[in-house]
């Protein structure tokens, strides 16, 4: 059985008619308010209108009976409010939240585009009252263990946040040391950034599967993510996530999301926690185990989740193109789009000198302003390096 929301009258709010192993029949009315017998429906025109056209029946039969005598006006107003007109990917069934994790569903709204899935995200509110303080996490920095720390902690917030702002990347490491304290995660720092990276799927940090290891970093962007990662060691909370054990960018759809409370949004992620006591302060009982495990890089640098050739295409690299030689090579991966290389440039130039040409837009310079009078200009060129060699290695005038 389907469901159908229609008027009675042109006075009649809506009503709305819920078929299943329980039928909900509720009509809201002004016009019974004055009406209204020992029954609720009592001597009313409209429930006795009702009761001919469904015939003591609520089969579909009977609900496109009721749908046939409204007239264009009525069914409109139904139609603008009935739910399932437009798809509504959060209106979820009951039990939603306390779905089994260990388990993927298969649901409508993991296939939405990136534009959809931000307006889907931005309509879902923050949970009133999510938000839950933490203790901070000291690690000395003359442990044995806080190289190891550092650097995984560091590659978090690198690979996963390095073009967000600061508070977006002080809230990916709180996330990480959430988890180290969370009985659900590994105890270590490095043991929650790589869990799941030794298999294909489930690795749950993507930059630990897809290859993102074998680009060097950019050398601003990893130490502005090294001191990030050195606060949150040495005790900085990030304060506006506090419990936040989940987060996922905004323009896609995880299939856990519904199941967590959402805290909040910085930058381009949304923070989430567990629901009831897993969530709360008191929940986070485990000891930092103080044994990093230690990480293979370079056998988590090959990729190991498939990416389709268009997507490769799009990967956010960012490139530095040498003037002398003219070569481009990968140093990062910052997201955005990809950086172009000459070659694209100079593709685009073209096109846009064709354009103009074919449309009589050719580019004259502007003349100069009244009273200003145009110089020749010179171009000045870059000294050359200084010689290399022996003579070269010494200090000036020795």
């Amino acid at each position: 059985m389907g469901s159908l929301r229609t008027t009675l009258s042109g006075k009649g709010r809506a009503i709305a008619i819920f078929a299943g192993a329980t039928v909900l029949l509720v009509v809201t009315s002004m016009a019974l308010s004055a009406s209204a017998g020992p029954w609720l429906f009592g001597e009313s025109a409209s429930a006795r209108n009702v009761i001919r056209l469904t015939r003591g029946d609520i089969s579909e039969a009977s609900l496109r009976r009721m749908a046939g005598s409204m007239d264009p006006a009525m069914a409109a107003f139904a139609a603008r409010h009935d739910p399932s007109a437009k798809p509504q990917p959060w209106g979820l069934t009951p039990g939603w939240e306390s779905l089994d994790m260990r388990y993927r569903p298969r649901l409508e709204f993991q296939t939405v585009n990136a534009a959809d899935a931000q307006k889907l995200n931005a309509s879902i509110p923050s949970v009133a009252g999510m938000l839950r303080p933490v203790q901070p996490f000291v690690l000395p920095s003359a442990a044995p263990e806080y190289g190891r720390a550092l650097r995984c902690l560091t590659q978090a917030v690198y690979y996963e946040a390095a073009l967000e702002p600061t508070s977006g990347q002080e809230a990916v490491a709180q996330v990480v040391i959430n988890r180290m304290r969370d009985p659900n995660f590994p105890n270590t720092i490095c043991g929650v950034v790589y869990e799941g990276a030794e298999r294909v799927t489930g690795c749950q940090f993507s930059f630990t599967c897809d290859g993102s290891l074998a680009r060097a970093p950019a050398g601003w962007a990893w130490r502005r993510a090294q001191g990030v990662a050195k606060a949150a060691l040495a005790g900085h909370v990030a304060s506006q996530v506090g419990t936040a054990t989940h987060y996922h960018a905004d323009y896609v759809l995880p299939y856990w999301s519904p199941s967590l409370g959402k805290i909040t949004q910085i930058g381009a992620h949304i923070f989430y926690r567990w629901r009831g006591a897993p969530g709360e302060t008191a929940a986070f009982t485990d000891r930092y185990a103080g044994r990093e495990p230690i990480i293979n890089e370079a056998v988590y640098a090959r990729p190991r989740i498939a990416v389709g050739k268009a997507a490769l295409q799009q990967a956010n690299a960012a490139t530095v193109v040498s003037a002398e030689t003219g070569q481009t090579r990968v140093v990062a991966t910052l997201g955005g789009r990809r950086q172009p290389t000459r070659e694209d440039i100079a593709a685009i130039n073209e096109r846009l000198r064709q354009f103009e040409a074919a449309n009589g837009l050719a580019r004259q310079a502007p003349p100069p302003p009244a009273g200003v009078v145009s110089m020749p200009v010179t171009e000045i060129r870059r000294p050359a390096p200084p010689p290399r060699g022996p003579a070269a290695e010494s200090e000036p005038g020795q």
